[in-house]
């Protein structure tokens, strides 16, 4: 072994003397090692600050956001409580119950109004022209009109008289009578002012009466609805009709019924949700009050009446509902502050262009804007927390969700702001603490590269030397220095440096015999795999035949043998078997004194691989005659074959196994172990594909997963090659 050193030799000019040179002692090392100490310390410290600091700030920017949620959804269910009772007081109010009587009586009196042909085509034309046209407009598609005409006698006249003559509802609710002299007329003037009052100390919508046969006989505002029936006509399938035909099917007197926000083409366009119950005392009921939800009171209470800053949410964030069908309930912060903005980033974000104009046009999010967010998806699983993920308007933002507790609405509240405005504080605590620990770290790596030059150069020598070892040179040696530390640890890795040559010696024989080891139990492809570090090595094969045989006779032979003896022969058979197999483009995929196993096709695709087989089996039947003369036994193979799918694989984990599975190594293993005579079994799916006509004798058929196969038993000599 040559001795090489990483320093020159002394020149003649250099005076060698017998005393070690001065060098950089341990104790001094441990000094920088304290600078370093100290270096680490001050990282540590403002880490930690950084992160106590940090979450602490998030933590209140949480807490401020789950706060304003949590103020919110008690605001909406204050809100939905005292409409409830509102509505429940008004339902048993003699007032009411007076004024339901008498428009059902007034609407009653008008079924035989007789309307003249002008009054007729004055209808037709409001409907064709007016109505569809604004309804048309506000949800952006086309109105067939004679849909929503007027369907009796009353309703016509009714409509006629308060619904065309008005185009702003609120000139019509301040018209109590048409001066038509109708008993109608008569209950409009004197219970109008009420109901009027009613609407607007509550920013109710509407207010309706219905009669005990789902006749509108009043509302408020005199819309389209006023005399339709809800059981028959155009809004049979409102919300409002399903929530009147649920409170007068209960017989409860003291219920309310609150439905969500759905189409109700009397709102023109805008989304109608209600309050239902039934009018009535005494347990007798005389009609129902349905009370359309204020959407204003609903905004107000969700933006703070458009205070968003005022109220904790800054200058991005917002609190809205949103429904089970992922449709806001409430509007939008910036649909109300930046209509543009707002446009150019739902469209981003995949709301339709169409849509989002509408929206705009008619001011509102309700029911329009779709909410697909995780915030959103965790509240509707009735969970409460909070979450930072990208909102419906494309920008990431901090949420807080929970589900709104509403009777028999599935809304849930989520409260946003963006993160940017959410964690300013956080950024600028950051950058603070960034600039104070980079100043004091800049100052102590000055301190200490001082003082690191003097200890790394005898270091840097034994890097050198590592790096060549590293880089598979043999037989390196360093001179370390002549310090009483370094020169012991100069003298340890030159005897590391000649240990490391030893045993590289030895573990180069050692990986050969492990590759050699490694390819008697697997394919090389496999081997390689498993090499390569892949823990699960699995493949389907199509059109592999499958050969699995033992020998017959062996065993009877072998009890008279020495133990030795006989697993030499027995091995000196098996490395015939692999020999041929070699020979035939066969493959061997285990054996052992039960069986031989093998495949053509698996990993070299074979045309032919039917034939290869065959004939390797005739060849081993012709081994082991050979070797029974030689031995003087009576040795015969027992073979089956079969062709199709199949998979191989390793198999287990302590110890693993190269193996093979499938349909055909199934059937195979059936053919040869269903019968206990010696030869060679195919079935038909080989026999299909072998040239020729073959000496085979049918021997029996095996019900398989895909139907019978019959079996054939060859003739071995029949010659195949």
């Amino acid at each position: 072994m040559s001795h090489v050193t990483t320093e020159p030799s002394p020149g003649r000019g250099e005076a060698r003397t017998s005393g070690r040179r001065a060098g950089l002692s341990i104790q001094s090392a441990l000094l920088i090692m304290l600078l370093l100490v100290s270096l680490l310390s001050s990282v540590v410290v403002g880490l930690i600050g950084y992160v106590n600091g940090s979450d602490s700030l998030r933590d209140a920017a949480f807490d401020r956001l789950v706060g304003v949620r949590d103020s919110r959804a008690r605001e909406v269910a204050e809100l939905f409580s005292r409409i409830k009772n509102t509505v429940l007081v008004q339902s048993r109010s003699s007032e009411t119950i007076d004024a339901t009587k008498a428009f059902t009586d007034g609407f009653d009196a008008l079924g035989t109004a007789e309307l003249t042909p002008d009054d007729t085509a004055a209808i037709r034309d409001y409907f064709a022209g007016p109505f569809s046209e604004r309804l048309g407009a506000a949800t952006g598609t086309d109105v067939d009109p004679t849909s929503f005409l007027p369907s009796s006698p009353a309703q016509s006249y009714l409509q006629l008289h308060y619904t065309l003559p008005y185009e702003d509802f609120d000139v019509a609710i301040a018209n109590d009578d048409a001066g038509d002299g109708s008993a109608w007329s008569a209950a409009n003037a004197a219970y109008n002012d009420q109901f009027r009052r009613m609407t607007q100390l509550f920013d109710f919508e509407d207010i309706l009466l219905i009669d005990l046969h789902g006749n509108v006989v009043y509302t408020a505002y005199k819309g389209v609805d006023l005399g339709t029936n809800l059981l028959t006509g155009p809004y049979a399938f409102s919300n409002l009709a399903s929530a009147y035909t649920k409170v007068l099917s209960t017989n409860i007197l003291d219920t309310v019924e609150f439905t969500d926000f759905g189409e109700y083409p009397p709102s023109l366009g805008v989304p109608a949700a209600w309050a239902v119950s039934p009018i009535g005392s005494g347990g007798q009921a005389v009609g129902a009050l349905a009370v359309e939800m204020p959407i204003d009171s609903i905004n107000a209470a969700m933006t703070g009446d458009l205070s968003w800053s005022a109220k904790g949410l800054g200058e991005t964030g917002e609190t809205y509902l949103v429904g089970d069908d992922h449709l806001m309930r409430s509007t939008s912060r910036m649909l109300v502050e930046h209509p543009k903005d707002y446009r150019n980033k739902v469209v981003a974000t995949g709301t339709k262009p169409e849509l989002a104009d509408r929206i705009i046009s008619s001011g509102s999010t309700l029911l329009a804007q779709p909410i697909d967010t995780e915030a959103v998806d965790h509240a509707l699983n009735s969970e409460t927390g909070t979450i930072i993920g990208t909102n419906y308007l494309g920008d990431e933002s901090l949420a807080a969700y929970t589900p709104v507790q509403i009777d028999n609405l599935d809304w849930v509240m989520v409260a946003e702001i963006s993160t940017e405005e959410a964690f300013a504080p956080v950024r600028e605590f950051t950058r603070n603490l960034v600039l104070s620990s980079t100043a004091l770290i800049i100052l102590v790596a000055l301190l200490s590269l001082l003082l690191a030059q003097i200890i790394v150069r005898p270091l840097r020598r034994l890097k050198v030397a590592a790096g060549r070892i590293a880089a598979g040179e043999e037989g390196v040696q360093v001179d370390a220095g002549r310090s009483d530390e370094l020169a012991d640890v100069g003298t340890a890795f030159n005897d590391m440096s000649r240990s490391l040559q030893v045993k590289a010696a030895l573990l180069d024989e050692q990986v050969a015999e492990n590759e050699r080891l490694l390819l008697t139990l697997m394919p090389p492809a496999v081997a390689k795999r498993y090499r390569d570090g892949d823990q699960n090595i699995v493949q389907d094969h199509k059109d592999v035949t499958v050969l699995y045989a033992d020998i017959v006779g062996f065993d009877e032979y072998s009890r008279g043998l020495a133990s030795d003896t006989a697993l030499k022969q027995l091995n000196d058979i098996l490395r015939s078997f692999d020999e041929a197999a070699d020979l035939h483009g066969v493959e061997r995929v285990r054996n052992n004194r039960s069986g031989y196993l093998a495949s053509c096709g698996l990993n070299v695709p074979r045309v032919d691989n039917a034939r290869r087989t065959v004939d390797l089996a005739v060849e081993f039947q012709r081994i082991l005659e050979r070797f029974g003369a030689q031995f003087g036994a009576s040795l015969n193979l027992r073979a089956g074959i079969d062709t199709g799918t199949v998979t191989s694989g390793l198999v287990g984990e302590s110890h693993m196994v190269y193996d093979l599975w499938g349909d055909a190594v199934s059937l195979a293993f059936r053919v040869q172990g269903e019968t206990a005579e010696a030869g060679i079994l195919l079935t038909q799916r080989v026999l299909d594909k072998l040239p020729g006509s073959q000496d085979v004798a049918m021997t029996g058929v095996v019900q398989t997963s895909n139907g019978e196969q019959r079996v054939w038993r060859l003739n071995p000599a029949t010659n195949h090659g």
